[in-house]
Parts: structure tokens; sequence; C-alpha cells
């Protein structure tokens, strides 16, 4: 390794590449131990805070981990999922939850909304009365936890929306759901702790849980929820620290949970002492008349810890949400928010707090739920069309994805690649599968970003690549109907 201390660049930060570097052309073996602090401080002629922070910036960006009295070792990054007809660029973008799509794509792979739905006026109103009301003030440092009258509208809005009683000093205001994800990763997980997580679901949470070295346990989701056979199975052999799950229009499933479960997961968590992530973006988008509840409102036993993101379904570029903390927790949630970014934007809460006590959010979803509603049905109506070529999906009535059980025959990373040739994004279902023990051979296909127009164009694009493979099998395979 060479370090110039002739150059501009930070002694610390040419160390990192240097190490970065040669993990990655495979000079270090899986779970090898770098060289202690001190005796490479010694070896380059550089004082022990420069390997400190080098060391540091590697575990931040997942290339080591450390044990404590131990000392660090090689964590080799990445999936080991063959996906082979894929761009490389591509598949690694997907799974870390981000899909690179072309400007003019007809876009089924976004659940965020699309501008012309934004509640602009109403926000800027809020903007505008914050900026009048508090002048410099509204861009202070608010409090690590959150500005407090947001805590308290967030704590109204809990028991208003969801009957859910949470105390405004169990609130932590964050800046978007990833983030609340990456604090609880930085929070609770150790070097080799087991994770449990539904099968399928989020890569990016993942991709979090696993920078840190977690073991990934994966239970398959039923159409009522997890499969509590497997959950026990896992739970008496495993002793997870905790259960990441999504409880109403799960992603990239949309099925929701029972009532019955979710009271039997909460008593599992005390019996076998584990805490339960609830993300929870989709739980207020029903188009039916089944209002859903979090788990978290059944929670008596402060055993989950529940993630609140606004950004899908108010503007996703205004990163604003909380979590529900645990007492016991709650200082080491604070210090791993403080040091992620401090505090979220004093500014956003402030507005926020204002929108909120004002009504506008109420108002905002009754607005988009007439919206999504629309392309729902337009959606389940095009795919229904599709029944003819073995597809099978369930009507979620909720949420903003369709999740498409494809044939064996049909396989979505070919489906994909032919639909990104003709300008439609969608997202292959492989990537959300943590292994290949159960069937993977689903595609999502969203709404949120897409008109009514696009959603019937789109449709018959992958119709016509359907149909194209019968064609090509000499109808082989086409069911009877």
């Amino acid at each position: 390794m060479l370090i110039d201390k002739n150059l501009n660049t930070p002694l610390y930060i040419q160390l990192y590449e240097n190490i970065r570097n040669l993990i990655e052309e495979d000079n270090f073996k899986e779970g090898e131990k770098l060289p202690s602090i001190r005796s490479l401080a010694d070896k380059l002629d550089v004082n022990n805070i420069t390997v400190v922070n080098a060391y540091k910036l590697l575990e931040q960006e997942g290339y080591v981990y450390s044990i404590k009295g131990s000392g660090t070792y090689v964590r080799k990054t990445g999936y080991n999922m063959d996906i082979s007809y894929m761009e490389d660029g591509d598949i690694e973008l997907m799974i870390g939850g981000v899909l690179p799509i072309s400007k003019n794509s007809i876009n089924f792979a976004s659940v965020s909304p699309t501008p012309e739905i934004f509640p602009i006026e109403e926000f800027k109103q809020a903007l505008i009365e914050v900026l009048n009301r508090d002048k410099g003030s509204a861009f202070v440092y608010p409090e690590i936890n959150g500005y407090e009258p947001f805590r308290e509208s967030i704590t109204s809005f809990l028991h208003e929306n969801y009957n859910m009683t949470v105390d405004k000093e169990q609130i932590q205001v964050i800046s978007g759901g990833q983030q609340g994800i990456d604090i609880i990763t930085k929070t609770l997980i150790s070097q080799g702790d087991c994770i449990f997580v539904e099968n399928p679901t989020y890569s990016g949470a993942i991709a979090a849980f696993q920078s840190r070295g977690a073991k990934i346990m994966g239970v398959p989701m039923l159409e009522d929820g997890l499969d509590l056979d497997t959950f026990y199975k896992y739970i008496k052999r495993y002793r997870p620290k905790f259960l990441y799950m999504m409880t109403n229009y799960q992603s990239p499933t949309t099925y929701s949970y029972s009532e019955e479960k979710k009271k039997k997961l909460i008593e599992l968590s005390k019996k076998y002492n584990f805490y339960i992530i609830e993300d929870d973006f989709l739980t207020d988008l029903n188009y039916d008349n089944s209002k859903k509840t979090p788990l978290k409102s059944m929670d008596d036993l402060d055993q989950v810890i529940y993630i609140k993101s606004f950004s899908k379904i108010f503007m996703p570029g205004v990163r604003i949400g909380f979590m529900t903390v645990p007492q016991k927790l709650f200082k080491d949630i604070i210090r791993a928010k403080h040091t992620t970014d401090i505090s979220s934007s004093g500014f956003l809460q402030r507005a926020f707090d204002l929108y909120l006590r004002k009504g506008y959010w109420k108002k905002h979803i009754e607005t988009i739920k007439k919206v999504y509603t629309e392309k729902y049905n337009t959606m389940v109506e095009e795919l229904d069309r599709l029944k003819k070529y073995d597809i099978n999906f369930i009507k979620p009535n909720g949420g903003l994805s369709i999740w498409v059980k494809l044939p064996k025959e049909i396989d979505s990373i070919e489906l994909y690649n032919e639909c990104v040739e003709n300008n439609v994004a969608l997202v292959p279902g492989k990537i959300f599968f943590i292994d290949d023990s159960i069937y993977s051979n689903y595609i999502r296909l969203s709404f949120g970003a897409v008109s009514n127009e696009e959603i019937v164009q789109g449709i018959k694009i992958v119709e016509n690549y359907l149909r194209k493979k019968y064609n090509d099998d000499n109808n082989e395979y086409l069911p009877f109907v």
C-alpha cells in the first residue's frame, strides 16, 4: 500500500482507497483479518487516527466489519444471485432498490406518485406560513428526535387514523423510511446476528442488514401473511434479533396480514424476545371498505418499532417520516440518528406539522385515493385479459402495485429485457427473494407513476411478448380456456 503525503488527498482517504481496491481485486479472503491499527500505522508511518478513519469508512461502505476486542475483518459485498441475462450494473442497482430506466419509458417500476398529484398549493401555504411565523428560527437545528410540536401532531395522527397510542417522547423523526431502517440496523445488529424477513421483501432493507454482517433468514409469504409453520421452526432454531415486515400491502407481494396472524406475531415476539420492525408506507391506500391498521396498533407489549414514511404518498422529494421507539432503545436510537445526519430538516418538520394540523393531509389522501383507485382498476382490468396466458395475481384492493405470477415457461428476466427494449420498465420478482428455495418467477407492476393510457399501452407490450413466446413454442403451453 502506497501513501503519498505530498498529495492533497487526505491520508485516510488514500488508505481507504488502497484497501478497498485490494478487496475488490480479491487480494483478501472473506473473513481475513486486517492488520491492527497500531501495526499498520507504524508500517505506513502515519498517525493511528488515519488508520482508524480509513477502517471506519470501509465499514460504513460495507467492505469490512469490526469485532470489539478482536479486530477488523474483510467482508465480500454483493449478492450471490445468478441472473445471467441482465447487465451487471442494472442488477446491482436493482438489488439496492434502484432501477435504471430511460426518461421515455412507461414506468411500471416506480411506486412514487407523479408530480401532477402533488399537493403543491397546500404545502406551499404551509411553507409560507412557517416562514412568516418563525422567520429565522425555522432554520435552526431542531431536537435530534424531532421538532416537538411535530411529534405532538404525529401522536394525534396515529391516534386518529390507526387508534394507536404513542407518547411524543417515543417518536423519532427521520428523513424517510430508508433512514429508519439504517438507524435500526446500526443500533440493533452486530456481526453474525440472525434477522428474519419476509420472503420476498424490500431489497434495500436486506442490503442494510447485510452491511452490518447479519445472517438473513427468509420466511415465505402467504396471502394472509408469513408462513407460521416455517416461522415456528426457524424461531426455535435461530433466535432472531428482530423480524422485519410490512403488514399491509406488503412490498412486493401486496399481501396483507390477517388479524389472527398479527396477534400471533406480537405474542411470539414477547415469548422469544425479539423486536418487530414494521415498515409502513401504504396502509392508507385502500380502495375498498376494508380499512387496514398497522401491527403497532395492537402492540401493548412495546415490541414493535414502527416506521412510517410519508414520501410515497405525499411528495418523494420531501424526505420526511418517523419511527416509534421502545423506551429501552431510545438513547441508542438517538445516538445513531445524530451520527447519521444530526437531525432531519427543521423547516420541513415545521411545515409538515402545520400541514397535518390544518387537515390538509386528510384532503390529500382522499384526492389520491380517487386517482389511484382508477389506475388500480385499469391495471386489474388489463391484467385480467392476460390470464389466458396462464398468469396469476391476487387483487390486493390497495397499495400501488400488482404482484404477477408467471408460468414457469415465461422467464421474468427475459420479459424484463424485452420490455426494456420497448421502453417499458418493470421489476423482475427475483431480486426480492432471499434465495431460490421457493418459486420466484414473478414481476411487480406498479401504477403510481403512470397514466391510465400508459397502463393500457404498457400491458399491450407485455402481452405482445407473451403471445410471441407462446407462438414460438407452437402453442405447446397455451392453457385451455
